[in-house]
């Protein structure tokens, strides 16, 4: 046997949460933490957590994170022993894992060879129906012509799924129900193989409608021993991208545990597979179940494998490579509890899963009250960039049993809000409360289903009449003693949230406490204590707590338990700037912070000129036009309702 070769250095390919998950583990255990980074990422977390960092492009993924002759002179200059790529990027680049291993680096990923076998989905299943491994019906061959796979798809039947060859993610992918359909899917779908993989080849397959998608994770070490270490059910899914995984899968048992584990290591020995993978299937409603693909690196979903496991696979793939044999053997693996993980991604299921961008206001991860794990890239402050992948985070739980593990993550959601960008986070929590889920019963068809017919989860929840309570609260200026104007104590709102309308009539009953009545509702509310964001209040009679806090533009950004709502007022923003650039107001009740012009000055649009404060939150007001400052109606430390005028332009005339 080779005698081990130790890792003192390694620098992680990959950006957000994966590269500060294997970052933390190589400070922990004295190795020195080489990130990477694109120039979006010059600040991004996974920077900070590293001991050095080097600059490998601009922000465009195939500039930065997929060039691999920069991540490899950057190995080079930073003297790195080794090179883990996290997932997604070059993860599966057989290319990329061949040129770091001939380039003197340890690897810590499988071999070149089996990352190409199974990378090439034809070959993989050829490879499978030749290992005994049960494959989905289909066809798949040199003859590519449009006349050949119309008629292999007339001899297959529909449905049928058309994949490409090279692909993975669900690109290059497209379900098609019927004969019409079936040449405009097939041109979409290799133009989209084409674009993303750089090959336009497919394969067809029957597709199963009703199947759940269930995944084995095996782990290989390089003297020959293969396990596997149970199965995680990924079917909530969509767009054919996962969304919440669990291990293990309420519709495997024991039997059917054996079954899939040991088909899933007879899949990775065909390859002779070292290290982490992951085999996945599909598995019919009478239990059968087929050969999907062989992902060749650790999956966004293996925490829940850890928790059910107790164990670090990302610790396991650090032995692996250095030479080591695996820790456990088949016999020892013996599942305890329930685990489950959801993605929270940046994104609005409520408008074709629309991805987000931009500054995260609030966001606590290592918070002391979680009760779950929170892996993520991201905390308070950073940004999140449409540049990159739409998650922003993984939140797992476990429990003795799912029903538990349900609750606690459900309980896990509501304490680790995401505020200034709009999340899936509200999806989430009504999708895994669900009837279906809690039964166990989702397959991979229905978030799809329910989102195109606005069902289930992806109702459209009605107005959010606490959150427009606190929103006015804040707007009136509660804890400053100032409301819209001294002498004003009752007023009505126009106010947009989460885009449905709302018009309050507020009135001031005390220094902070307002009643707001909405239709036929009443609410009395009081402001009690406020620390930052962090809100206690009494609605109705009842003390609360929440997260609120005012953004840039003066939208109210509240988080409760199930809800987080954007409020704003319209007339206001629009008063703030573009319906009458000659006049600079507040946007919201607060502190004046600074003023940075006097009468006189000449500005530019986009100038600052001066800064508010409001839920400790520093707001920017800038000019809208080129102009001069004519009068100046504020100083630092005054207070300012919202709406007052603050200060006064003469605009440009660029006519």
């Amino acid at each position: 046997m080779t005698a081990p070769r130790l890792i003192r250095s390694v620098l992680v390919a990959n950006r957000g949460e994966i590269a500060v998950r294997v970052l933390r583990h190589a400070r922990a255990n004295q190795m020195r933490a080489i990130a990477v980074y694109s120039d979006a990422d010059a600040l991004a977390m996974h920077v900070r957590e590293a001991d050095e960092a080097v600059r490998i492009g601009p922000a465009p993924a195939a500039e930065s994170y997929l060039d691999s002759a920069a991540i490899l002179a950057a190995a080079k200059a930073a003297g790195a022993d080794a090179i883990h790529p996290g997932y997604g990027f070059l993860s599966e680049n057989a290319a990329f894992a061949r040129a770091v291993i001939e380039a003197g680096f340890i690897w810590i990923g499988p071999p070149p060879e089996a990352i190409e076998a199974m990378g090439d989905k034809a070959r993989a299943k050829a490879l499978m129906i030749e290992a005994g491994v049960p494959t989905v019906p289909g066809w798949q061959g040199e003859d590519q012509s449009d006349e050949n796979l119309a008629r292999q798809a007339e001899a297959i039947g529909y449905p049928l799924l058309i994949k490409a060859v090279a692909g993975g993610g669900g690109r290059g992918m497209r379900a098609v129900h019927d004969k019409g359909a079936f040449a405009e899917a097939l041109a979409s779908a290799r133009r989209e193989a084409k674009s993303a993989f750089g090959d336009d080849a497919v394969l067809l397959e029957k597709l199963v409608e009703t199947a759940r998608h269930v995944e084995v994770q095996v782990f290989g070490d390089r003297q020959g021993a293969l396990i596997h270490l149970g199965e995680r059910d990924c079917s909530a899914q969509r767009r054919r991208q996962k969304v919440v995984e669990e291990a293990p899968s309420p519709a495997v048992n024991a039997e059917l545990r054996a079954a899939m584990g040991a088909d899933a290591v007879r899949a990775a020995k065909a390859v002779n597979y070292v290290g982490a993978g992951t085999v996945e299937f599909l598995l019919d409603a009478s239990g059968a179940y087929y050969f999907l693909e062989m992902n060749t690196r650790l999956q966004v979903e293996h925490p829940v494998t850890e928790m059910v496991n107790g164990v670090d696979l990302v610790e396991w793939q650090f032995l692996i490579a250095q030479g080591f044999a695996l820790p456990f053997g088949q016999e020892m693996i013996d599942l305890n509890g329930h685990s489950i993980e959801v993605r929270l991604y940046a994104e609005d299921p409520l408008d074709g899963f629309r991805p987000q961008s931009g500054d995260i206001a609030w966001f606590e991860p290592d918070d002391a009250e979680r009760e779950v794990r929170i892996d993520t890239g991201f905390v308070t402050g950073d940004a999140i960039s449409t540049a990159y992948d739409a998650m922003a985070a993984k939140i797992i739980a476990w429990a003795p049993n799912r029903a538990e593990a349900i609750d606690r993550l459900l309980a896990g959601l509501a304490k680790a809000p995401l505020l200034g960008v709009k999340t899936n986070r509200d999806l989430l929590i009504r999708l895994i409360d669900s009837e279906a889920f809690r039964a166990g019963a989702i397959t991979i068809a229905d978030l799809d289903r329910w989102a195109g017919a606005g069902e289930g989860p992806f109702e459209a929840p009605g107005l959010c009449e606490e959150a427009v309570a606190i929103a006015c609260l804040i707007l009136a200026g509660a804890g400053s003693g100032v409301i819209r104007s001294g002498s004003v104590t009752r007023f009505a709102l126009k106010l947009d949230t989460n885009g449905a309308s709302a018009e309050p009539m507020v009135e001031q009953t005390g220094p902070d406490t307002l009643t707001v009545t909405l239709g036929e509702a009443r609410h009395d509310i009081a402001l009690l204590d406020r620390d930052g964001p962090r809100l206690r209040y009494r609605l109705n009679g009842v003390d609360r707590r929440c997260l609120a806090l005012v953004d840039a533009d003066g939208a109210v950004h509240v988080a409760l338990a199930g809800r987080i709502a954007v409020v704003r007022e319209p007339a206001l923003l629009a008063g703030a700037g573009a319906a009458d650039p000659s006049r600079v107001t507040a946007q919201v009740s607060g502190a004046v912070v600074a003023v940075h012009v006097k009468p006189g000055d000449a500005v530019k649009a986009g100038d600052v000129l001066a800064v508010m404060e409001a839920m400790k939150m520093e707001m920017r007001l800038t000019a809208a036009a080129d102009g001069v400052v004519t009068a100046v109606h504020a100083a630092p430390g005054q207070q300012a309702a919202g709406g007052a005028l603050l200060i006064e332009l003469e605009i440009e005339d660029k006519t």
